[in-house]
């Protein structure tokens, strides 16, 4: 399988004459030359000639099919798309359309329908979101045949190779990605792939290197030949929740798919910025999803550990841009984590808040250790008071912390009633610029506290006002 970019033909040549030269037969070649002009439109952004460039994809084809009938010179893939933070269904509505902008490539190149049909391959992502990607793959496969059967083909199953998901990878705690990658290539697996790359669990990072290497390829193997996954057909069939599912993401691809050739295919629904709009809609609200924890990231939203040793890698070659943007649902608070990473190199400590923790141990623990996985998200430390019996005794131990700028109010409803408004009051008295309380806001509001945790919030939110209240930038 290639990867070419814009140069697919050179690429395609330079592969082919080293199996002229090896005397490898012509029947016994198989894979994928990855010519796809549409990806590399979306990566870049600017495609003025990509109407040659698709009849280019399509001549090579033509003439490789001509020479080696089993192997493949076209890619339609749908990552870019996903990368860009698109939904399943926008994911398989834009393949759909590349998919059709190649099929009338072929034609017009003087291809019968069912043999341009057998000449693509379509590429997907597959995330740790286990029955979203088994119904996806067979959605897609639903979509195409409805396809080809509107082209007038005898047949039209769709080649398809899986590739886990580039996005929900993190570089922080990365040894998490090995169960993310795992879940992902058993989904992809059960969905029906004909072929599943597992990426290292270190790709996000730069270039893997030989133990994720070899983690990835014996993942696949271990599913493949131990878990048995190809020697049942559709496993999933017959599930009425996958089905649905299936269903649900059939439908709405295809109305994608019919938006985009409304707009005048895929090329142009990306030049007008169509295709952009519509996947920033479905960015935003995961985006949302991610800064409030409602789509937990584990080791870096969700239990986050701030010890952890950093894991290097070599730069991995840069990627096109201009295009889509590629996005990892993680990003926002790594970006946080190496912002706290600058600050202990600076100065030695990280940035930290304190916990005036309120009442005995057992009235404080777990809204305090809400508060402490929740500012550590963002690579910020906490201190805490201990158990304390007075407003007197949380001011004792705020000074003795080295008088942080903001502090969290941590207890229960019960001692809340009582303590949180003197306690928050007497903080800011002893130099505390902004009070937090972990409860929620409309119960505690007339406390005397800036802001509030709970389950829901936007943990983003708080560490940019909390980053801003301890380095005095932004504010």
């Amino acid at each position: 399988v290639l990867d070419p970019g814009p140069d697919f033909t050179p690429a395609a040549d330079t592969l082919l004459n080293v199996f002229r030269d090896r005397g490898v037969a012509p029947n016994e070649v198989r894979g994928n030359l990855g010519a796809d002009p549409v990806t590399t439109h979306a990566r870049t952004g600017g495609a003025p000639g990509a109407g040659a460039d698709l009849a280019a994809a399509a001549d090579l084809a033509v003439r490789v099919h001509a020479e080696f009938p089993h192997l493949r010179a076209i890619a339609v893939d749908g990552q870019p798309y996903h990368e860009a933070g698109a939904s399943e269904a926008q994911e398989l509505g834009a393949a759909t359309a590349a998919g059709v902008a190649y099929l009338r490539a072929l034609t017009a190149a003087g291809l019968d329908t069912d043999t341009a049909l057998g000449l693509l391959e379509f590429r997907f992502a597959a995330t740790a979101d286990q029955f979203l990607t088994i119904a996806k793959l067979r959605a897609a496969r639903r979509v195409w045949a409805r396809v080809a059967q509107a082209s007038g083909a005898a047949s039209g199953a769709q080649k398809q190779h899986a590739i886990t998901s580039w996005s929900m990878a993190t570089k922080r705690d990365p040894w998490v990605n090995m169960l993310r990658t795992t879940v992902a290539a058993f989904a992809a697996g059960v969905g029906g792939a004909d072929a599943v790359t597992v990426r290292p669990f270190d790709a996000a990072l730069g270039l893997p290197d030989a133990f994720a290497r070899r983690i990835a390829r014996n993942t696949q193997s271990l599913l493949l030949e131990e878990s048995d996954l190809a020697q049942v057909i559709d496993p999933a069939g017959g599930s009425w929740y996958v089905e649905k599912l299936t269903d649900d993401l059939a439908h709405a691809a295809w109305a994608f798919f019919q938006e985009i050739e409304r707009a005048g295919g895929i090329t142009a629904a990306l030049g007008s910025g169509l295709v952009a709009d519509r996947v920033a809609a479905v960015r935003a609200a995961r985006d949302k999803a991610v800064a409030t924890r409602k789509d937990p990231i584990t080791g870096v939203s969700e239990f986050p550990n701030l010890t952890e040793e950093a894991v290097v890698r070599e730069p991995a070659p840069a990627r096109p841009q201009g295009g889509l943007p590629r996005v990892r649902y993680a990003e926002a608070y790594e970006d946080l984590r190496d912002r706290s990473d600058d600050i202990l190199l600076a100065t030695g400590t990280r940035p930290t808040v304190f916990l005036a923790t309120l009442g005995p141990i057992a009235q404080h623990t777990a809204r305090a250790q809400f508060a402490r996985n929740l500012f550590a998200a963002g690579g910020v430390d906490a201190v805490d008071a201990g158990a304390t019996a007075s407003a007197d005794e949380v001011v004792a131990a705020y000074e003795a912390a080295g008088k942080p700028k903001a502090v969290v109010l941590a207890s229960s409803d019960k001692i809340y009633a009582d303590q949180a408004a003197p306690t928050a009051a007497a903080l800011k008295a002893a130099g505390a610029e902004y009070v937090w309380l972990a409860g929620a806001a409309k119960k505690w509001a007339d406390t005397g506290a800036d802001g509030f945790l709970f389950a829901g919030c936007d943990a983003l939110a708080v560490l940019g006002t909390t980053y801003a209240t301890l380095t005095g930038e932004g504010r």
